[in-house]
């Protein structure tokens, strides 16, 4: 089944929300989604940050907004959903793109600190659950919503344990684990939104040339935004429940 059909209807403009979105491959997906003619809805800690993406966007052309978001705050989820229900009356695609990446915990999982397993679950696995639980009601009004998780290939099991995978020799273990635990969290999901038009799925976005991935990574931004958008764009057909890079399936 293909993943890269998207929605023609243009009856009324959707709207998405992406979080972590004033930079890397959150901003790319608001501008890729913004030239699908989505109204795109930046998420970012810092304001200031958000207001300059999205005067970068509108100089682009596209309907871009902000709003402040910590996906680590509780308050602020709580602020943003009413000011996304405020301004928007409701939401169709939710990007949960926010992340974060300790390189000085590459190493063996015994010798990360405790600090750093909390830091990293707080922000991609629970304030992940934090945003999606807090947007769920905005995303059942729409006909057709789409939630898209950012994973990596580094929170696949299956990839870890296979000694001939890129994944197998990357010892990052905080990271890895938040991401295999946002693949659990998905697959869940889809199955408690099963029968309703919201379809769930994780993106591999690959190993992008952003902060996180860094200069020597192997692909652009605008390449490693094309998973998330096309996941956000599924058409009524397309799938629930999976785990994708550029169109391919992956192993859990």
């Amino acid at each position: 089944m293909s993943i890269h059909n998207n929605i023609t209807d243009k009856s009324t403009v959707r709207i998405a929300l992406i979080t972590g979105a004033n930079k890397g491959i959150g901003l790319e997906t608001a501008r890729q989604l913004g030239r699908k003619d989505i109204r795109v809805i930046l998420g970012a800690r810092n304001s200031a940050r958000g207001a300059e993406a999205v005067r970068l966007l509108t100089a682009e052309g596209i309907d871009a907004h902000a709003i402040t978001i910590d996906v680590t705050s509780p308050e602020s989820i709580s602020a943003a959903v009413l000011d996304v229900e405020k301004r928007f009356g409701s939401l169709d695609i939710l990007v949960n793109n926010a992340g974060i990446l300790d390189y000085s915990t590459d190493t063996n999982p015994t010798e990360v600190p405790m600090e750093t397993w909390r830091r990293t679950f707080d922000t991609n696995f629970f304030g992940m659950i934090a945003v999606t639980q807090a947007f769920l009601p905005l995303l059942r009004k729409s006909p057709a919503g789409r939630i898209v998780n950012l994973s990596s290939i580094l929170g696949s099991v299956s990839e870890h344990c296979d000694t001939n995978s890129p994944a197998f020799k990357y010892r990052l273990p905080a990271y890895s684990a938040s991401k295999g635990a946002v693949n659990m969290f998905t697959a869940e999901l889809a199955q408690e939104l099963a029968g309703t038009p919201i379809k769930v799925n994780a993106a591999h976005p690959g190993i992008v040339k952003t902060d996180m991935g860094g200069a020597d990574a192997p692909m652009e931004i605008v390449d490693g935004a094309k998973t998330s958008v096309a996941l956000a764009t599924l058409p009524q057909d397309g799938p629930s429940g999976g785990f994708f890079h550029m169109g391919v399936h992956m192993r859990w």
